[in-house]
């Protein structure tokens, strides 16, 4: 049995009032209409709720004990329907998206700052984590949209590139190459490296190149780049980070140079689930990254 919402605000106005005439006009409905609502409702219960006069009417002891429940279910329905059309309309909302870090620190914050002035009631919630973590959130529904670089398997999700991203060389301020405009790759792979972790797309990528053009001599391994940034200060090694990093590197007095021919070059942009929708809140930001970039 499916009471409708028409026929619970009849019974409710009803209920408010005199008479069934006083009702219809509260509810700009015909008197003929409006008992047909409440018979209607009277023949899904089984009873009464009503007890009618030419000149009053009044609830029954049946439809005493239901007026509350109703009136609590139609403010509940009502309110929820209020909040639905806030949450379409963006006056309210959250939004989580997941980053790499070197996104999070370059280009997202732009991205965000575009969105919010747009969508100022939205609260966001940004979880700056690694590559890796960035796909995962994505694929476990902890994040609806993340910003990373190209996923080597696309199954389950959606890619956008935003744009391409050329790695580049991190030397600390007295090594002898650091005036140069540029290095190459044996150049570099001269040196004592800094990795990052094994199993990060980073690692990998630069292990590929190493094994063309080089040896890599790994002295220390970070599973953050800001902490790989910290060891190259302190003279330890050098390192390959995505250009994204460069104010970042450059922050920690560090240097960074173009590599000359690298084919390291990876595409970046934003991931979602290939299933389902987004909310209308991720859609907005969907939408609005590729024209900012």
């Amino acid at each position: 049995m499916a009471v409708s919402y028409r026929n619970m605000l009849a019974f409710i106005r009803v209920a408010e009032s005199a008479t069934f005439a006083e009702a219809a006009e509260k509810l700009h409905l015909t008197q003929p209409a409006l008992s047909s609502s409440i018979k209607k409702m009277e023949e899904q219960l089984g009873g009464k709720l009503f007890s009618r006069s030419t000149r009053h009417v009044q609830l029954t002891p049946e439809g005493e004990t239901l007026l509350p429940t109703a009136q609590r279910l139609l403010n509940e329905w009502d309110e929820t329907f209020h909040d639905m059309q806030n949450l379409f309309a963006m006056q309210t909302g959250k939004l989580t998206v997941a980053a790499m870090p070197s996104f999070a620190e370059s280009k997202l914050p732009v991205f965000l700052k575009a969105y919010h002035d747009a969508y100022p009631n939205v609260r966001l919630r940004i979880l700056d984590v690694v590559m890796e973590a960035t796909i995962d959130s994505v694929l476990t529904g902890r994040a609806e949209i993340g910003f990373t670089f190209e996923p080597e398997v696309l199954d389950g999700f959606e890619f956008v590139p935003l744009f391409s991203d050329h790695f580049v060389a991190v030397l600390y301020p007295s090594h002898p190459q650091a005036s140069a405009k540029s290095i190459g790759w044996p150049a570099l792979l001269a040196n004592p490296f800094i990795a990052m972790n094994r199993g990060s797309a980073v690692r990998k990528w630069t292990e590929q190149i190493a094994q063309d053009v080089g040896t890599l001599t790994i002295i220390a391994e970070a599973g953050q780049l800001g902490s790989l940034g910290q060891l190259i200060a302190q003279r330890l090694g050098v390192s390959v980070v995505p250009a994204l990093c460069t104010a970042q590197m450059q922050s920690k007095g560090l240097i960074c140079l173009p590599i000359e021919n690298s084919p390291l070059i990876k595409r970046v942009g934003m991931i979602r689930q290939s299933r389902g929708s987004l909310s209308a809140a991720a859609q907005a930001l969907w939408e609005m990254c590729p024209v900012l970039s």
